[in-house]
């Protein structure tokens, strides 16, 4: 095969080849085996608006702000005196109601950005706003502890920089049957039967000869170990069940896989935002619910720790379009079946001292949470990790 032709082929980077995310072989071994503890990532892309999820019901400004889109009374679910959900969170709310939901408020950084492809940058390389890293904080964790790369997976169609490490990437895969049949088709083999290729290595490109190859043997191993029968829940039938369906399978198929990231789109609510956010704040409770349940029933949700984030949340002042514009702090949620501190882990947002843009102040860096993760489930150096040393919280 031609250098050029293989070149041209190979730019399948951005689409199918590019799902494997140039993986090690699953037969490399690792230098240290790791714990059974899994963390799953799901990020409310857009920007959640946090005031109106976890809703401080007793706050006069809240309502002064808010003229048209605060959420009345009638249509909370009161979790205390002071504060309570989106009624359409019912199903989280009987997560919380058994003691599986830590609410972290006020959550942020330093020197917030507001535009969604910086922010969400921020929150997936773990960096300063003033630093522009080109690899993940999961990334960078499966380059420490020199994992496999089905050690992180996103079930999604492409890699997002969370994963993407300095000398290992994680897998980008929806369905792992389909991967592994398209990883045996003839161009693939071809070109693992030119590995030796002289001109090829000339130009170094045995990289990715070695790429494709381990892609090959990580498709395989994905392939045979998940089972679809592992997992007999009812998934609500949108995008987002569907990911959860996945992870879920492959978390009950005991997959050695520690962090799954997933994503529901949408959340950026500049225009009629009580609709829009209703509608997605119900399809992420409901599937969020079937999903604990399914891991429940097959005895899997004990090791398994989920973190919800949103890249910012929304200004305080609602705008003239019914809706909010880009904020800075926001809530996190924090499921999981042994938690230490259930229920509202920290104070409510102090909506009488915001910054000078009009938004919410942070009060707990979102790399706190990230260190906690690190140190005390998947028990790895957190600061070798985060590139630096951060407090550590409770929950867990």
């Amino acid at each position: 095969m031609k250098r050029r032709d293989f070149l041209k082929q190979s730019t399948l980077a951005s689409g199918m080849f590019f799902v494997p995310q140039f993986l090690k072989a699953f037969e490399s071994i690792p230098n240290k085996t790791f714990g059974n503890k899994k963390v799953v990532i799901v990020q409310l892309k857009g920007g959640n608006d946090g005031l109106n999820t976890v809703i401080p019901f007793q706050n006069d400004i809240y309502y002064q702000q808010r003229k048209t889109i605060a959420i009345q009374h009638n249509n909370i679910l009161k979790l205390s005196d002071e504060v309570g959900l989106h009624k359409n969170l019912q199903p989280l709310k009987n997560l919380y109601d058994k003691g599986f939901v830590s609410i972290i408020n006020n959550v942020g950084y330093p020197n917030p950005n507001l535009s969604h492809f910086r922010s969400t940058d921020i929150w997936q390389t773990a960096s300063d706003s003033n630093e522009y890293l080109q690899n993940g904080w999961v990334g960078r964790y499966l380059d420490y502890t020199k994992s496999n790369p089905y050690k992180a997976i996103e079930v999604d169609e492409s890699l997002s920089l969370m994963l993407k490490g300095k000398t290992q990437n994680g897998l980008a895969v929806t369905d792992p049957k389909l991967l592994h049949r398209y990883m045996r088709e003839p161009f693939f083999n071809n070109v693992i039967k030119n590995y030796n290729d002289a001109h090829l290595s000339e130009h170094n490109l045995g990289y990715l000869y070695n790429a494709l190859i381990d892609a090959k043997s990580s498709a395989k191993y994905i392939s045979e170990k998940s089972n679809p029968k592992n997992t007999s829940a009812t998934y609500p039938k949108n995008i987002f069940g569907k990911q959860l369906k996945t992870i879920a399978n492959f978390i009950n198929s005991k997959l050695e896989t520690q962090v799954y990231y997933a994503g529901l789109s949408g959340f950026d609510t500049h225009a009629n935002q009580p609709n829009t956010q209703a509608r997605l704040l119900k399809i992420y409770a409901e599937s969020m619910e079937v999903f604990v349940n399914d891991l429940q029933k097959n005895n899997a949700f004990d090791d398994v720790i989920i973190l919800t984030f949103s890249e910012f949340g929304r200004r305080v002042q609602q705008n003239q379009s019914n809706g909010t514009d880009h904020g800075a702090a926001n809530t996190v949620f924090v499921i999981g079946k042994n938690l230490k501190k259930q229920g509202l882990y920290n104070n409510l947002p102090n909506l009488g001292n915001l910054d000078s843009r009009g938004n919410l102040k942070y009060e707990v860096d979102f790399r706190e949470i990230y260190a906690t993760l690190l140190d005390k489930w998947l028990q790895i150096d957190d600061s070798a990790i985060l590139n630096k040393s951060f407090s550590k919280l409770k929950f867990i």
